[in-house]
């Protein structure tokens, strides 16, 4: 690994190491929630936008700072989404009121979604050489897979042994040393802001985008949590018709925010498709894992994170020693699709659990095959479209495909939701009984998605093309007549 990334590990590790704490923020919150609540007097309905105010702005404004990326530079975006990050934590750890803390949240999304388009294109431009681009992804899939299923176990650690503050408060040293070692181990961005005009940042296209995002984030979210009513409704039209003026003026710009010709490279549309199941599938999996332990077994919240932790510890071994062999061997499609296809079968497995069945023989073998699933479809989703993007869109390619991957999570934590909750209505009897077969519809309609994804991989995302292997003129003067020609 050393001599394929040639000196550049400390930028990764950097780049790596702050979507790490990204990624904690979505879920690391969840098991902080009733304390924070008995802190801070705040009601459930106000609990709930704890983690919904995080969600929507990193969903919401991911589009817009992917084409900032482009144009302001990447190591500049970073820099200005890390500083967002780190200040929104530090508020949120001080906080002493509800409000502070939900708007805290708020901009820590911002911060996000400022963050993830440019390490994604800072990945792209300082990794060219083909085996340290994909050891850089294989890290960067571990990472994405440990803040996923990580932050489910360390929010309750964190709770007891520091306090709530700390889930908080714990981003700042890697926030600083960011701050601080950015400037020099990331490649300068070489561009001149003076050329950069109001008109190709096309403001109207941000404020309509970025609207009708925040507002489809939101209300997807808010469904997820079973909250729609008739603002929700409202707010939901509202968001069509910030769409659909969007969609006018971005026929008309010039340089619109999102140019919507990428669409026509199959390996961009596809892996914005598979990042919508991906996100449909592992996000909505995890919330039921965790509600299957406290519900049908009785574990406590920090047991109950505990016991995914396995998931997060046998990913970074798969990411960081089988994905890049995985790349080189049949490339991203089939990668994904391997992935989507462990995730399917480990789904089904936790779709057929007993109400009695044992931590090791029956969870923790569907637990480990998602694990190595997980941070194939991570690599295999995002790395396609993000190669593919033309010189000068990386930024906004990666918000595409981050933003469909935030939207899938929500619509699938709302349809699964409501599949489990419909089924365990019918079955009545046994509180566990029920809940039980309510998680097996939740968790086999996940399954269901993740063969979704197999048939995207195969269908819609391109194969790469052969390699061919140089030939040196004096190795053809040297073969046998006609040798060549075969």
């Amino acid at each position: 690994m050393a001599s394929a990334l040639a000196g550049k590990r400390a930028a990764l590790i950097l780049l790596t190491g702050v979507e790490l704490i990204v990624f904690l923020d979505v879920s690391i919150i969840n098991l902080a929630m009733p304390t924070i609540g008995a802190a801070l007097g705040m009601s459930v309905v106000a609990l709930v936008w704890v983690s919904t105010a995080y969600q929507v702005t990193f969903g919401g404004f991911q589009l817009g700072a992917g084409r900032a990326t482009d144009l302001l530079g990447p190591r500049r975006m970073f820099q200005v989404g890390l500083a967002v990050f780190t200040a929104a934590s530090l508020l949120a750890g001080l906080a002493q009121w509800g409000w502070l803390l939900i708007a805290a949240r708020a901009v820590q999304g911002l911060g996000a979604a400022i963050l993830i388009p440019a390490e994604l294109a800072l990945i792209t431009s300082t990794f060219t050489e083909p085996e340290a681009y994909r050891r850089a992804f294989g890290v960067w899939s571990a990472m994405g897979a440990v803040g996923a299923a990580g932050g489910v176990a360390l929010g309750g650690i964190i709770v007891q042994t520091l306090g709530w503050e700390w889930v908080f408060l714990l981003n700042l040293p890697i926030g600083v040393a960011g701050l601080v070692l950015s400037g020099r181990l990331l490649p300068a961005d070489g561009v001149d802001l003076s050329a950069v005009g109001r008109r190709r940042l096309d403001l109207p296209g941000m404020v309509t985008g970025t609207g009708a995002l925040l507002l489809l984030v939101y209300v997807v979210t808010a469904a997820a949590e079973g909250g729609m009513g008739p603002v929700q409704w409202l707010l939901t039209v509202l968001g069509v018709l910030l769409g659909a003026a969007f969609l006018l003026i971005e026929r008309k710009v010039d340089e619109p925010l999102l140019p919507f010709r990428i669409f026509r490279e199959r390996n961009i549309s596809g892996s914005a498709a598979a990042n919508l199941v991906v996100g449909a599938t592992h996000v909505p999996a995890f919330v039921f894992i965790s509600l299957y332990f406290q519900e049908v077994h009785g574990y406590s919240a920090i047991r109950a994170g505990m016991a995914v932790l396995p998931i997060a510890l046998v990913s970074i071994p798969v990411s960081r020693t089988l994905i890049p062999v995985a790349l080189k061997a049949a490339g991203p499609r089939l990668v994904l699709a391997f992935g989507m296809t462990a995730m399917a079968v480990a789904l089904f497995l936790m779709g057929r659990l007993p109400v009695d069945a044992d931590y090791l023989t029956g969870f923790l073998p569907a637990a480990l095959i998602f694990a190595v699933g997980l941070p194939a479809c991570f690599v295999g989703a995002t790395m396609p479209g993000v190669k593919a993007a033309a010189p000068g869109q990386t930024g906004i390619v990666s918000g595409v495909v981050n933003t469909t991957q935030r939207l899938g999570a929500g619509l699938g934590v709302a349809l699964l939701a409501s599949l489990a909750q419909s089924r365990t209505a019918s079955v009545g009897g046994d509180r566990a009984a029920a809940l039980n077969a309510g998680f097996h519809y939740a968790f086999l309609g996940a399954a269901a998605m993740a063969v979704v994804g197999v048939v995207v991989a195969l269908t819609v995302i391109r194969p790469e093309p052969p390699k061919v292997e140089p030939v040196e003129l004096a190795d053809l003067a040297a073969r046998p007549s006609g040798a060549a020609a075969e």
